[in-house]
């Protein structure tokens, strides 16, 4: 009986070793790394809608503080996330009996360069895009675009982070 509890303990501690430090979020962070920064990501987007461009940068920056234990910093952080919107574009996606759009797609297509300073073979540029389908007859403002937003940069930070922290 003995053995077995030696055995298990050691089965534990060789599942919970490995490289670097893993969380609950599938972060995989090198135990050097304590800081990140994001910068402002501009909006160049050929059509504008006003405000998205702060309020991406903040959830980026939430979702990583919430889902690590690194600090922000503005500035030398040991991971930097920068880059731009470069899509915002609505797009009628089915259409009725009378040939009109039944429903619409907003895409939006965020630029990302990661820079990882403690190890630069992680580094990369790449895009990330998700969409938003809502109804023809909704204008795109109010609850809908609050609704159209949060599930379109809910996915684009999560992606982000899983590009660069958890490595999927």
């Amino acid at each position: 009986m003995r053995n077995l509890k030696i055995l298990f303990v050691i089965a534990v501690l060789f599942t919970f070793s490995g490289c670097g430090i893993y969380s609950f979020t599938g972060a995989n962070v090198d135990p050097s790394v304590k800081t990140f920064q994001v910068n402002y990501f501009q909006n160049n987007a050929e059509v504008i809608e006003p405000g998205i461009e702060r309020t991406f940068t903040q959830r980026l920056q939430n979702l990583i503080q919430n889902q690590t234990n690194l600090s922000i910093t503005p500035t030398n952080g040991d991971l930097r996330y920068e880059g731009e919107i470069t899509q915002y574009r609505v797009t009628p996606m089915t259409a009725t009996a009378n040939q009109l759009a039944a429903q619409n797609r907003l895409t939006i297509t965020v630029n990302v360069r990661f820079v990882n300073t403690k190890k630069e073979d992680d580094n990369f540029e790449k895009q990330f895009s998700f969409y938003y389908d809502y109804p023809a007859n909704s204008l795109l403002s109010g609850a809908v675009l609050d609704a159209a937003l949060e599930e379109i940069f809910e996915r684009i930070t999560q992606d982000i982070f899983n590009a660069s922290l958890a490595k999927w």
